[in-house]
């Protein structure tokens, strides 16, 4: 890791490269959630060399922005190294502690309260559900589904019986939207926004 922030502090010195210079954290935002689309997208043809290209983009968005915050003095490499560390070390007790588990379930259940009790610390508890905004609008859906323990109005009915089905109902439906000139990602993700009772 050291050789990949040793090239971005070079690109982002006074004389390395213009654009490299001019990015901030907030710059970069964009490209953080396109390479990280890449790579899932990769991986749908297997681990092979185009995912590992498509990793290495990700990498990249974190030593960019490792080296930013060297700049600004706010952080380094060497504490997001350590917090990730320090997380899976303290939420996977039964590998680095002497809890006991028989399942993938219980490991998650395990996660979750620990992550609740981590908040609960940090004065969170209670806050707006830990779901990223940035999340494309179903992805969010799942999310509040599953963490916020959001559900649909009592007595809703599917209309198709597979998710194939419920697929092409949903495609359809956008391309309507988008017929008439609604835009559907917006809308949803307002929606379920005011459903998560989120400020924005």
């Amino acid at each position: 890791m050291e050789r990949l922030l040793d090239i971005m502090r070079r690109l982002r010195a006074p004389d390395g490269c213009p654009w490299d210079r001019d990015q901030t954290h907030e710059s970069l935002r964009p490209y953080l959630l396109e390479e990280a689309a890449e790579a899932t997208d990769a991986l749908a043809g297997g681990a092979g060399p185009e995912f590992v290209a498509e990793l290495g983009d990700v990498l990249m968005q974190i030593a960019f922005h490792a080296a930013i915050g060297e700049e600004e003095g706010t952080f380094t490499y060497a504490d997001v190294e350590d917090g990730i560390i320090a997380k899976l070390k303290r939420r996977h007790p039964h590998v680095f502690g002497d809890v006991k588990v028989e399942s993938s379930e219980e490991v998650r259940d395990n996660w979750l309260k620990i992550k609740e009790e981590e908040k609960r610390e940090r004065g969170e508890l209670g806050q707006e559900a830990d779901i990223p905004a940035s999340l494309p609008a179903l992805m969010r859906i799942r999310e509040a589904h599953t963490k916020a323990g959001l559900r649909a109005p009592a007595g809703t009915q599917l209309p198709a019986k597979t998710e194939r089905e419920l697929a092409r109902h949903l495609v359809d439906l956008v391309l309507a939207a988008s017929g008439h000139g609604l835009n559907l990602e917006v809308a949803v993700r307002d929606e379920l926004a005011e459903r998560l009772g989120e400020t924005r």
